[in-house]
């Protein structure tokens, strides 16, 4: 029980990790593209500068529940999926520093090398987180032992590719619908029609998506063995098809909160669609790494529940706190008090 438990609260953890870093990426990807001004750019870091390291805390408690709840998974994970990985955290880290580094320097060439390694540094995760749950989705080469048979290269087949270009729009068009209630006047035009723009290819990939897992993956035979499961993907499409009506009637906070239904709805269809599978092996099923066999002992559950109904609780009072202070578009006034 308490494996099921902590396996959905994994799942919850990524789920709010791709809401709320999902849209400072998104907005870190559009950066070249609705950017036009040095006071635009401007206005679009401070967009996500109150926010995205407090975000980024998700990924780490993400991190952290596997680590502590589910060590064999973590370790498979981490070390078959290295790479991608360390590819991520060394963008992560360069998406910080472009944003401390930027206004450093008093030059456009300064300023534009920044920019250049922020676009590729928000690029970066998006694509790669795609990739890396699309193949945990369809399975991955690792053995009885937690070894891995594969090279990164071989993570860049036909549906990891697809997952990634999938990830990569999803963030882009929750970040244009951030920006959308972060800015004014042409930017936030460009942000609308940015994500207006988006919504049909998202909804293409949606579609294309689904049915490329049903080719891949084994995910939908949880679907069929519990049908209540399909609310899922409905959730999913129930908050893509609000995003486009809200935006259409210009309930842009709706619209937003309809995006995260969204990627909250695609975060569950996949991972419960493993369930009890973390670590799928595509050698052998009977080395696939599974809530039960991959967790820590009852004890240690139990204990973590208790600091979890604690604690989590209290960052989401703070964070709820912290976004309704910064609600606000920015403003020229925010331009003088930020370093951004």
């Amino acid at each position: 029980m308490l494996e099921t438990i902590w396996f959905v609260l994994w799942t919850l953890l990524w789920a709010v990790y791709f809401v709320l870093d999902g849209f400072d990426l998104g907005l870190g990807t559009l950066l070249p593209f609705l950017g036009k001004t040095e006071q635009e750019r401007r206005f679009m870091y401070n967009a996500a500068g109150p926010f995205w390291d407090g975000n980024e805390v998700w990924l780490i408690s993400a991190g952290g529940v596997t680590f502590a709840a589910f060590p064999k998974a973590y370790a498979v994970m981490f070390s078959a999926l290295y790479a991608p990985l360390l590819i991520l955290l060394f963008a992560l880290i360069f998406r910080a520093v472009s944003f401390e580094f930027r206004n450093k320097v008093e030059s456009d060439a300064w300023r534009s090398l920044w920019d250049g390694v922020h676009f590729v540094a928000n690029l970066a995760p998006c694509i790669l987180l795609g990739v890396a749950f699309a193949n945990l989705f369809m399975g991955i080469p690792v053995d009885a032992q937690g070894v891995y048979h594969g090279s990164l290269l071989g993570l860049l087949n036909l549906y990891g590719l697809a997952g990634g270009v999938f990830f990569l729009c999803m963030f882009a068009l929750h970040g244009a619908i951030w920006l959308s209630i972060k800015s004014e006047g042409d930017l936030q035009t460009r942000a609308l029609a940015a994500a207006t723009f988006v919504w049909p290819i998202m909804l293409a990939l949606l579609v294309a998506f689904l049915i490329l897992t049903a080719f891949y993956t084994k995910l939908y035979d949880n679907y069929l063995a519990m049908p209540v499961l399909f609310i899922l993907p409905l959730l999913a499409l129930a908050g893509l098809l609000g995003a486009r009506c809200m935006l259409s009637k210009g309930k842009l906070w709706l619209a937003w909160g309809c995006s995260a239904l969204f990627i909250i709805g695609v975060t569950f269809f996949g991972v419960m669609g493993m369930f009890p599978g973390m670590i799928i092996s595509s050698l052998d099923p009977a080395a696939t790494v599974t809530a039960f066999n991959g967790s820590s002992s009852q004890l240690t559950l139990k204990i973590m529940l208790g600091v979890a109904l604690v604690m989590v609780p209290i960052v989401l009072i703070y964070q709820f706190w912290m976004y309704r202070l910064f609600s606000h578009p920015v403003t020229a006034k925010d331009l003088d008090d930020h370093a951004y």
